[in-house]
Parts: structure tokens; C-alpha cells; sequence
């Protein structure tokens, strides 16, 4: 993953209504959730909801399908594996002494 890549998904991560959604579709699971229903769940007007989705869609952090007249949301998976994945690649790599690395974080597979 690229730097400016990287630095755009925490930006989008970085407000807390759109980590608030984020956090929502990923305990979602895979089969994603409707708008209306993410709506309802964080109570947030459909037009500040859809800016914010839109940030998220922008940087690929979620993904939209339209199932006949739902709007669903889910979670990109693997760009999310991939994210936490340049943030830890380094880690400890200029240390002399490091924590022993903990059981990798166990995400649904990407789609």
C-alpha cells in the first residue's frame, strides 16, 4: 500500500461519525448492511449519513451495491487487512528489543 493511500483511509477513519459507521458495517459482517438500517442503528440524518459514506466509498473502505430498491453497505475486507497490515509491517524493525508478535488479526475474507 502506497503512503498517500494509507494517509487518505485514516483521514476517512479520522472523524468520528465516519469511524462510527465503519465500526457499525464492520460488526455487520460480510453481509454488509442496508442504509436505511444504518441509518436507524446511529440515528444520524440520511444526508449527513450519505456525505460521510461517500467519504468512506471514496478511499475504498466500503463498498455499495443496490439489491432492487436496498442501498448495502459493506466492508472492504481485504483493503482493510491490507491497511492494518502497513501500519504493523515495520514494527520494531529499528528496535533492539521488540514484543513477540501476537496471533494475526482474524477478518473475514475478502469478497
Amino acid at each position: 500500500m502506497k503512503l498517500d493511500d494509507a494517509a487518505a483511509r485514516l483521514e476517512a477513519l479520522g472523524n468520528p461519525t465516519r469511524l462510527k459507521i465503519y465500526r457499525t458495517l464492520v460488526r455487520a459482517g460480510e453481509d454488509g448492511m442496508a442504509v436505511g438500517r444504518l441509518q436507524d442503528r446511529l440515528d444520524i440524518a440520511a444526508s449527513t449519513l450519505s456525505h460521510h459514506l461517500k467519504a468512506l466509498v471514496g478511499v475504498g473502505l466500503v463498498t455499495q451495491t443496490r439489491e432492487a430498491t436496498t442501498l448495502i453497505c459493506r466492508t472492504n475486507y481485504g483493503l482493510m487487512r491490507g491497511l492494518l497490515e502497513y501500519l504493523v509491517e515495520e514494527c520494531c524493525a529499528e528496535s533492539k528489543r521488540c514484543a513477540p508478535a501476537k496471533a494475526p488479526i482474524k477478518l473475514p475474507k475478502a469478497a
